[in-house]
């Protein structure tokens, strides 16, 4: 990286950075260094207990991921940002999961893919910090490159990983999203995040698959947001009854953790819920066409699973609903599906539509 044209005050610079966030419309910034030492070292059992599932990009890059300056080489410190996502509605959730015949989609995808919208708000964040002291060297990340994000999140004061192993910021719970700019600049770093889960285990308690196997350790292959996202192919068959009505991600453990009292609703037009997909018919989001499916996502952070993904997800979420002609029907029309993983989830929801509950 290229070192800048000048020193200037550090000091002054990174109260500016946070500064110009918040103009930008990030919540909060702070900064952090490059040292991850024991956050590899928790990385590296988790992947050796195989919690990743077919995750293998997880392993890809070795160190990289821990590393920040092996990453971008040069790195001294991370700027990281958070910014809200919570619909006004938040509590409406609960109400979604509780209706079997509605689909229930992860608040965070509900709007535009928050990808793109951070990634260039972080490129107008690094033209700020040109403008005023030069050039200097940077690289701005949001999920696009091998970062743990939520520790240097907490390393940076944003907040710090739950027992689910979500970050939470005691003043805004943990509907947020995260980006990082990799910097050469030497800034002052803030002050870690404390830990204030205490005693709590409601996470622990409410997952429905039991995937939060022990504080702060998530077994991605038992997660619902892996098995409706990550995962291609077929869901087995023990966990499908306990997705639910789940059809994209899962946020069980964020809604009933009391931190999320504190959370703040979104500003940000882009991720107001579209389609109405904060709680369609099952009935009707299963008689998309692919061309629909395209069409009403684009944009959106759904697209990830594939129209395959989406089908599969909602004929389980069929299975799990109660019981009704209009259901069996809805299930009958893809019994032929042309993707043999529709096929085998069509038919598996059907079987359990048919059975004495």
């Amino acid at each position: 990286m290229p070192q800048p044209e000048s020193a200037p005050d550090y000091a002054r610079l990174a109260r500016s950075i946070k500064q110009w966030a918040r103009d930008l419309g990030f919540a909060e910034a702070g900064i952090s260094g490059v040292d991850l030492a024991q956050d590899e070292a928790h990385l590296s059992r988790w992947l050796a207990d195989g919690h990743h599932g077919a995750m293998d990009y997880m392993a890809r890059h070795g160190v990289k991921r821990s590393r920040p300056d092996a990453l971008e080489p040069g790195t001294q410190r991370v700027i990281s940002v958070r910014m809200d996502y919570a619909p006004p509605d938040i509590d409406r959730a609960w109400s979604v999961l509780e209706d079997g015949e509605l689909g229930y989609v992860s608040r965070y995808a509900l709007g535009r893919d928050y990808h793109k919208l951070l990634r260039h708000r972080l490129q107008k964040l690094a033209e700020r910090i040109r403008a005023e002291i030069g050039n200097f060297g940077y690289r701005a990340y949001v999920d696009s490159a091998p970062v743990l994000e939520k520790a240097l999140a907490r390393n940076a004061g944003l907040g710090w990983i739950g027992k689910h192993t979500v970050l939470i910021h005691r003043r805004a719970g943990s509907y947020f999203f995260l980006g990082e700019l990799y910097t050469d600049l030497p800034l002052p770093v803030d002050a870690p995040a404390s830990e204030h889960c205490g005693s709590c285990r409601r996470c622990l308690d409410i997952c429905p698959t039991q995937a939060i196997v022990a504080p702060y350790r998530l077994d991605a292959r038992r997660c619902i947001s892996y098995l409706t996202i990550e995962l291609k192919g077929s869901i087995p068959e023990d966990l499908r009854a306990p997705i639910g009505n789940r059809i994209f991600g899962c946020d069980d453990c964020q809604l009933v953790c009391p931190w999320n009292k504190f959370a703040q609703a979104t500003a940000e037009p882009d991720f107001a819920p579209r389609h109405r997909l904060d709680g369609s018919r099952l009935v009707e989001l299963f008689a998309w066409s692919e061309e629909e499916f395209l069409q009403r996502t684009e944009g959106m952070a759904i697209r990830r699973t594939g129209y395959e993904g989406w089908l599969r997800n909602i004929a389980v979420a069929l299975g799990n609903a109660p019981r009704s002609e209009a259901v069996r029907r809805a299930l009958g029309t893809r019994a032929n599906d042309p993707s043999e993983v529709v096929r085998e989830h069509v038919a598996w929801a059907l079987a359990r539509q048919n059975e004495t509950r």
